[in-house]
């Protein structure tokens, strides 16, 4: 299956990613119990979080184009703007960088998959960050726990069944799935660590 892409797109998704990656390492800096050096949390930020992001809305594309759809991610450049303030002015942030819009025959059953597919993308990373944490020492042990941590907390904050968040469309299309990714998540970032 070709995916389908263009120019705007590629560009939305760069800059996203590159201020994901500014406002984390902006909040890892403030963190007193930070060890890391300025250019190690960039790489922390961009290679966790901003992956995260990345795959996570190119999982919706991917199965959204699947099912013959549509499918292109557009940046906010104003909740970007807003959530790099925020993280520099207040030290926390709330982000929505953009989403991917998709136009085409959907329905309540495809348009829960192509949500599913966002959180479940950072359960199965955060399951890889997890897995290199075992095997790791030092910085790159550091990498994965915070790898891990951030991956597991974008698919919980994605579950939330409010609004336009894929916890809505998962739990309109079937409750089952939808309980198990929110066990799983909440596993993920309250017991695990």
């Amino acid at each position: 299956m070709k995916i389908s892409t263009s120019k705007h797109e590629i560009i939305d998704l760069i800059k996203s990613w590159i201020v994901i990656a500014i406002i984390f390492t902006i909040l890892l800096k403030k963190d007193p119990s930070n060890i890391l050096t300025l250019t190690q949390l960039a790489l922390v930020s961009a290679f966790t979080v901003g992956i995260g992001f990345l795959l996570h809305e190119l999982a919706h594309k991917v199965v959204a184009q699947k099912y013959g759809c549509l499918a292109e991610f557009r940046s906010s450049d104003t909740m970007l703007v807003l959530a790099l303030a925020m993280a520099y002015f207040l030290g926390f942030v709330f982000i929505a960088p953009g989403a991917v819009y998709i136009f085409g025959n959907v329905g309540i059953a495809r348009n829960g998959r192509i949500s599913l597919a966002g959180p479940l993308t950072n359960l199965i990373l955060a399951v890889i960050f997890f897995i290199i944490g075992i095997f790791t020492t030092g910085f790159l042990s550091i990498f994965a726990s915070y790898g891990f941590m951030i991956n597991s907390w974008l698919a919980l904050f994605n579950l939330i069944p409010v609004w336009n968040f894929d916890g809505k469309k998962i739990l309109e299309w079937n409750k089952l799935y939808y309980f198990i990714a929110v066990i799983v998540a909440v596993l993920f970032v309250f017991v695990i660590r």
